[in-house]
């Protein structure tokens, strides 16, 4: 009987500058983070390509803007996984290759004016070089009923993109640690840095990487642009 060797993944969390709205500028950013971090996966902050406006237009998979990240992608043989708000309408995360893009994940835990906007996805995974990725948006990660189902899908990670205020830093790796304790998988949130709506004049940044014993192997500061970046061995 053969066993199946399952490659180490690279993965990181990127944090990048963000024009509200401007789909086409934070795409060409998205892009130039793809090519700087060398990872096989980069996870990317809520709503990151249009910033945190709840009445920003939904961004179709097959929208030509999202063409940088595509050929980004392509040329590193990356899989980024984008926040945006995608048809549903969902708060969603676009899983974008060098084929093109795919819905992978609508946000199941709305909260304020989300909720006016959006409605709940359900929890999903992905598979990536025979690892399963749990998907995440923001809220979702304090519900501990989201990582439970999440994990029942059968996973060895639980990636997440969420944006919090400068004062609420501390709260992605009090989770990231917390769903690590329960549930033996490793952690990855990439926190969105800089201003945005929604009333996040200053938000944390410290997009970080934690193990499933919860240790935090790698973090960004606070600033945009940053990125943070790990490898899983199994």
């Amino acid at each position: 009987m053969s066993i199946a060797v399952v490659q180490p993944l690279s993965i990181a969390v990127a944090q990048p500058r963000c024009t509200a709205y401007d789909v086409t500028a934070n795409a060409a950013a998205h892009a130039e983070a793809v090519r700087a971090v060398d990872a096989r996966v980069v996870v990317f902050p809520e709503m990151s390509l249009t910033g945190y406006e709840l009445d920003a237009a939904p961004v179709s998979p097959d929208d030509e803007r999202l063409a940088p990240i595509v050929a980004a992608c392509a040329e590193t043989g990356t899989l980024a996984l984008v926040g945006a708000p995608v048809p549903g309408p969902h708060i969603g995360i676009l899983a974008v290759d060098g084929d093109g893009a795919r819905v992978a994940y609508g946000k199941v835990h709305l909260h304020g004016g989300e909720a006016v906007a959006f409605v709940p996805g359900s929890p999903a995974a992905i598979e990536v070089d025979g690892w399963r990725l749990g998907l995440a948006v923001c809220r979702d990660t304090g519900v501990p009923e989201h990582a439970e189902r999440t994990v029942a899908l059968g996973i060895d990670g639980y990636v997440a993109g969420v944006v919090h205020a400068d004062h609420e830093a501390e709260v992605h790796g009090e989770r990231a640690r917390r769903i690590a304790a329960d549930h033996g998988v490793w952690v990855a949130t990439a926190a969105f840095a800089g201003p945005t709506g929604g009333g996040f004049a200053r938000t944390s940044g410290r997009s970080g990487i934690w193990s499933a014993d919860g240790e935090l192997l790698a973090e960004a500061s606070s600033a945009p642009d940053e990125f943070a970046r790990a490898v899983f061995v199994r």
